[in-house]
């Protein structure tokens, strides 16, 4: 089959062809486990942190990638949830150990041994790969191939951060950054808070054209005060300076959730500026968002098809996988960036 794999840590902006294209064996599926054939797989920020080694993959060389969508192909012995040729997804979290403290109060997301697909465990940056099938996900028809990749990470990890964020319909609602996650959140908080207005905080005048394009009550740049203070906002950038900024524009009590499997050190000194009185103090909180539950994907995946959501995307050929990370990196956005894996 073929793969674009990484053979070693880089820097994207340095290395803009952080993967190789080669040929590998086609896995085969072990007990419990189903081989898929992969037709669409989304393209992640958190891809970039694995090439540039903030969560580097747990060998190398390594497949990436983990919004995936196919459709059974085999299966392994003691595999028999899923027909042959059943149309399925598979998301960041590819395994849990389902007996830890965690994974028993449906925080399988914190499993200590929790198992990242494109990570720890081969992902959807090729033809085919194995998956759990207890950790694969049935597809609403209503969505094409590359519209429902981007459901299992940037949507699935939005609905969750949308969740912890505990917003009350007519409270405000921020979000800074706006890209594959974002855009989806915006949609989901319109239907479950339709008297919330939603402000958008955005680096680039495209961005924000976009974000009041999806009904954004305002759109206005990272370092902008917004019209009013705000009871929430999700954080979906790679970096530090949206974290303080959003921080200042908190009502009191107001909670920061940031969507995000890691920052990058390039303006980590932007911390430096945070002011106790200004920025932390009047009971706000930060939350961090640590993975992803089934629970996250299952129910998004619901919720998506009956709104529904579509996601904006923007596909490109598997051989053009190198030239997609490197506009993610260069912050040329809008909605998601999808692989067309098999043609």
């Amino acid at each position: 089959m073929k793969a674009a794999v990484l053979e070693k840590i880089a820097n994207v902006r340095e290395n803009p062809q952080p993967l190789s294209f080669v040929e590998l064996p086609e896995p085969v599926p072990g007990a419990g486990q189903i081989l898929i054939r992969v037709a669409a797989c989304g393209v992640c920020h958190t891809e970039l942190d694995e090439i540039e080694g903030r969560t580097p993959p747990s060998s190398l060389p390594f497949i990436l990638g983990h919004q995936v969508v196919g459709e059974v192909v085999d299966r392994g012995p003691q595999a028999a949830k899923w027909a042959q040729n059943a149309r399925v997804g598979m998301g960041w979290i590819g395994w849990a150990c389902g007996h830890c403290a965690h994974c028993l109060q449906g925080l399988e997301n914190l499993c200590p041994d929790f198992k990242a697909t494109g990570r720890d465990l081969p992902g959807g940056y090729a033809q085919y790969v194995v998956v759990s099938e207890d950790f694969a996900f049935s597809i609403p028809e209503i969505f094409s191939d590359a519209e429902a990749a981007p459901l299992f990470c940037a949507g699935a990890i939005g609905y969750r951060s949308l969740r912890l964020a505990g917003l009350a319909d007519g409270q405000p609602l921020g979000l800074t950054g706006f890209g594959a996650s974002a855009h989806l959140v915006l949609q989901l908080a319109h239907h479950l808070y339709p008297h919330s207005e939603v402000f958008v905080f955005a680096r680039s005048e495209r961005e924000r054209r976009f974000a009041l394009d999806l009904g954004a009550h305002w759109a206005g740049d990272t370092c902008e005060k917004s019209p009013r203070k705000l009871s929430a906002i999700i954080d979906t950038t790679p970096v530090w300076k949206p974290v303080v900024e959003a921080l200042e524009n908190l009502a009191p009590g107001g909670k920061l959730v940031i969507n995000a499997i890691r920052k990058e050190e390039a303006d980590k000194d932007q911390l430096l500026r945070l002011d106790y009185p200004l920025h932390l103090w009047q009971e706000k909180e930060i939350k961090s968002v640590a993975n992803v539950a089934r629970r996250d994907i299952k129910e998004f995946l619901e919720l998506a098809a009956q709104i529904p959501i579509i996601p904006d995307v923007e596909e490109y050929p598997f051989a053009d996988a190198n030239r997609a990370l490197s506009e993610l990196k260069a912050g040329i956005i809008r909605g998601a960036k999808v692989l067309r894996i098999s043609e």
